[in-house]
Formats: C-alpha cells, sequence, structure tokens
C-alpha cells in the first residue's frame, strides 16, 4: 500500500509541490473559497453580517435570519480558468472553460410575531439548496529541457535494492503502476546485478512536456433554520453535505536530444498517461449569529466545524509507451487501482463587520481563520502516519479576508469586491496566496431581480514534475488567472 501511494504523487502532484499524494489530497479539499449567488460574488463574498441572500447558508448561516419574505434563486456561470507556466525559462499556455450551476435553493419564511408564544420572536425560516465551493477546472501545459536528469532516473534510484524478479513479475501489488511498467518498456534495466539498475534515458538534454486537464467541482448541499429576535438579534444554523467531483488526466513526455545512456537501446522517446478519479461526500454543521448594534452598523460570527468525508474513493490507472532509435515501441498498463479512505478538513471561525449607510449603500467584511495542519487523513487499512506528519509539518494557519461594498441607485445596484486568501503553506515552502476582485450589477423589482458578477482570480504556485532527495529537478512556476461570470435569477414569492 504504502508503495501504491507513493506512485501515486507522480499522478496527481499539480498546484502544490509533491509532499505526498494524500497530503496533496488534504490541502485540495480544505482549501473553500467563495461561490454562490452574483451578488455575494459581486462582492467577493462578503457577506457575514449582511444576510438575506442564499450564500450566507454555507457562511455565515445568521444571514438566513433577515429574510422576511420567501425567496427562489438560481445561478448559471461561466468559468474560464487559465494557467501560464514556465519551466527552465520556456513558457507554455493553455485554458479550459466550464459551464455550471453557482447555487440553486429556496428560502421559506414564517411571520410569528402575532403569536402569543413567539415573545419578541418576529419570523423563523428555512432553506434549502446548493452551493458551489470550489471549481478544479483548468488545463495546464509545461515544456523545456532538462540537461540534467529525467524522470526515468527516478524509476532507476526507486528500484535499486529489489530484486528483479520481483519487478518483473509485480502487476498487481507494489510495483504494478510504476518500475513494473518501466521494466517491461525497457527504461531501466540492470547493470552488472540483480538488484543494481540504471536507467535508459540520457543524463541530460532531454525535452520534457507535460499537459494536465482537471475538471470537476466541490458543492454543498444546504439544510439551514433561522430566525430573527425583535430585529436586533439574528441566528441561523446549516447542515451541510458536500460532495468532491475530482478528475485528473495527465501526459507527460521525454524526447531524448542527445544519445543514450546504456549502450544498445538508442532511447528515443517515452510517454506517461496518468488518470485520477475521486469522489466522495461529506457532512458538516455552521451556526452563526448576526447583531444590529445599530441602524448604520453589524456584527456577525460563524463558527464551521470540521468536515468528515467517511467514504472518499481514489480510482487511476497509468500507461507507459517508449520508443527507441531502431524502431522498437513498447507499451504497457497498469490494472485500475482503487483507494478508500476519510478525511476530516479544518474547522473554521469567521468574524463580520458591515456599515450600512442609509439607503444609499453599505460596506462589509468579513475575517475567516483557518489551520490547514489540523486536516487528517484515515483509513481501516492504511495508518497514514507519515501523511499526517506531512500535513502537520508543511501546512499552517492562516487569516483571509474578504469586503465588499454595494451602492444603490433607484433599482440598479453597483458592487465591487476583494478577498485575499493567506497562503496554508509554512514559509518557504510554497506560495499559494490567492486575490480576487470583483464588480457586479443588480436589478431589483418587487417580485424578482437580476445579479450579474465577474469575479477575477490571480494566483502563482510552484510545481514539481518529479523529485527525490538525490534527483532534484527545477520547479515549474503556475501563474493561475480564473474568470467566473454568474448571472442570478431571483423571485421573491
Amino acid at each position: 500500500m504504502k508503495r501504491i501511494l507513493i506512485t501515486k504523487i507522480l499522478i496527481i502532484a499539480m498546484i502544490i509541490p509533491a509532499l505526498s499524494q494524500n497530503s496533496v489530497d488534504a490541502l485540495r479539499y480544505s482549501k473553500i473559497t467563495f461561490g454562490g449567488t452574483a451578488r455575494y460574488m459581486g462582492m467577493c463574498g462578503a457577506f457575514g453580517a449582511l444576510g438575506a441572500d442564499f450564500s450566507v447558508l454555507s457562511t455565515n448561516p445568521a444571514g438566513i435570519g433577515l429574510y422576511k419574505r420567501s425567496e427562489y434563486t438560481i445561478t448559471p456561470s461561466i468559468y474560464i480558468g487559465r494557467t501560464s507556466s514556465t519551466y527552465n525559462g520556456q513558457t507554455g499556455e493553455d485554458n479550459k472553460i466550464n459551464f455550471n450551476l453557482g447555487n440553486a435553493g429556496i428560502i421559506l419564511t414564517q411571520d410569528i410575531s402575532q403569536s402569543k408564544k413567539a415573545g419578541s420572536w418576529k419570523n423563523v425560516q428555512f432553506g434549502f439548496g446548493l452551493n458551489r465551493t470550489n471549481n478544479f477546472n483548468n488545463r495546464i501545459y509545461i515544456e523545456g529541457v532538462n540537461s540534467k536528469n529525467s524522470l526515468v532516473d527516478t524509476y532507476a534510484e526507486y528500484a535499486n535494492g529489489i530484486y528483479y524478479r520481483d519487478i518483473e513479475e509485480d502487476k498487481y501489488n507494489d510495483y504494478a503502476y510504476d518500475l513494473n511498467l518501466a521494466w517491461w518498456t525497457y527504461l531501466i534495466d540492470t547493470i552488472g546485478s540483480s538488484t543494481t539498475y540504471k536507467s535508459a534515458a540520457p543524463s541530460g538534454d532531454i525535452l520534457q512536456r507535460k499537459s494536465i486537464e482537471n475538471w470537476g467541482s466541490m458543492n454543498e448541499m444546504v439544510l439551514s433554520f433561522g430566525a430573527n429576535y425583535n430585529d436586533i438579534l439574528y441566528i441561523g444554523a446549516t447542515f451541510g453535505f458536500p460532495t468532491i467531483r475530482y478528475f485528473q488526466r495527465s501526459t507527460y513526455r521525454e524526447t531524448a536530444l542527445t544519445n543514450a545512456t546504456l549502450p544498445n537501446d538508442k532511447f528515443r522517446e517515452f510517454t506517461l498517461w496518468d488518470d485520477l478519479e475521486t469522489r466522495g461526500t461529506g457532512f458538516n454543521f455552521k451556526f452563526g449569529v448576526i447583531i444590529r448594534a445599530a441602524d448604520w452598523v453589524r456584527i456577525g460570527a460563524a463558527i464551521h466545524t470540521p468536515t468528515y468525508y467517511k467514504n472518499l474513493t481514489d480510482e487511476w490507472n497509468t500507461s507507459i509507451k517508449s520508443e527507441f532509435d531502431d524502431g522498437f515501441t513498447e507499451v504497457r498498463s497498469s490494472p485500475y487501482g482503487t483507494f478508500d479512505y476519510d478525511l476530516t478538513t479544518p474547522m473554521r471561525a469567521i468574524g463580520s463587520i458591515a456599515f450600512i449607510i442609509g439607503q444609499y449603500g453599505l460596506i462589509s467584511a468579513d475575517y475567516e481563520y483557518v489551520n490547514y495542519s489540523d486536516a487528517r487523513l484515515r483509513s481501516k487499512s492504511y495508518g497514514f502516519f507519515n501523511e499526517n506528519d506531512d500535513i502537520n509539518r508543511k501546512y499552517t494557519s492562516t487569516g483571509n479576508i474578504r469586503v465588499g461594498t454595494e451602492w444603490r441607485y433607484d433599482r440598479l445596484r453597483f458592487r465591487g469586491g476583494y478577498a485575499f486568501y493567506g497562503s496554508p503553506f509554512k514559509s518557504g515552502i510554497n506560495n499559494g496566496k490567492q486575490n480576487s476582485y470583483s464588480l457586479g450589477l443588480g436589478f431589483r423589482e418587487k417580485y424578482y431581480f437580476i445579479d450579474f458578477a465577474w469575479v477575477l482570480t490571480k494566483s502563482s504556485e510552484d510545481y514539481y514534475l518529479y523529485g527525490t532527495p538525490d534527483i532534484v529537478v527545477n520547479p515549474v512556476k503556475n501563474d493561475f488567472t480564473n474568470n467566473n461570470f454568474l448571472l442570478t435569477f431571483g423571485l421573491r414569492l
């Protein structure tokens, strides 16, 4: 099992450094960004003290308490992800377009102010629907010349000390996804000993290319309840049921620009194909409050429990094709691998404040605290001791800031916002910071509304094609530029 998990580093490591496959998983599914309606996105998600928007059911559910009328919303969205990758002085670019649903949901309200038993409680609310919390869609293209080593060198290093028959005959166990394929495609061979190996690739001057396509998303089904106490205190709670759908397909190719190292192989090129699919569902609970401290100021706070994913499943497979100067070609494929595991993501705490400027507009801000080192992986068949140690050593706590504003002119609403997501990495490991900028426009009538938003998100992170303690490769700098366009249609019932 440990060998398989190590092999999967090469399969799915993409945006963050190849620490281990499972610490990569933990971070990917712990990083949640704002998502939902166009009004919410138009203010970069700075809604923790405002409420009366369906998106807050996934951030500060006390916001449901500000609803006094029932409402239905749906938000189709277009997401365009572009990546520029620089490796050893060469730059490659690619992009991916995704059509998706940002949110869909309904809020039902009940006026209880006339009930004698209600006291000062004025309204109760119930909400149900879906919010998108992450988008994995993008494409990456990497190209550059490596003058020092090859991915095949890592196979040879990994194989050293292993009896060649164990590698040769292993189709379903420890070496099925790397060494067995490299052996049968003649990328590695024994030299002078049955446990000592040499790479068929030259020691340098290799053109390396890699294309990575990712797709899928994280969506949260929400079931929320709220109440309004005397138009001063608003409370709310959400039962969240997030789902993960993550897919990755990558093609890695090396072409020799000089003669091969092994005397008789005349290595020319090899191609590695990897496919990964991850699916699963989880559960969390959120509780929040909003206080109307004065007519012009509101204060909000929310706590999110960790999300418990009890049934994540990874499925993957690998293929290698080798080509030599004499025309010889060989292709080998692994069996389909599968692994079930549990993941607990970190809890979150959010504090918010909003200033209401009469009938003219508002300014709002959120601060969110999350400690990514608290994520934990578990399985009945594997201990995850090293992987959880990696999580604790490599990740850290961070603060996320969201600021937004909205201004009114008759039935029109003009919005803008900024969000900063701090790096989850401890100092010196990687960057990982993310900046988002948003603009929005809305039109409000008594019984319906239409909102539009554009969100631009930028980030930069390092990615490593491969690497061991003895085989070092320069990082690929990936610059991500994502554009999200949303259009919300709402009905007040």
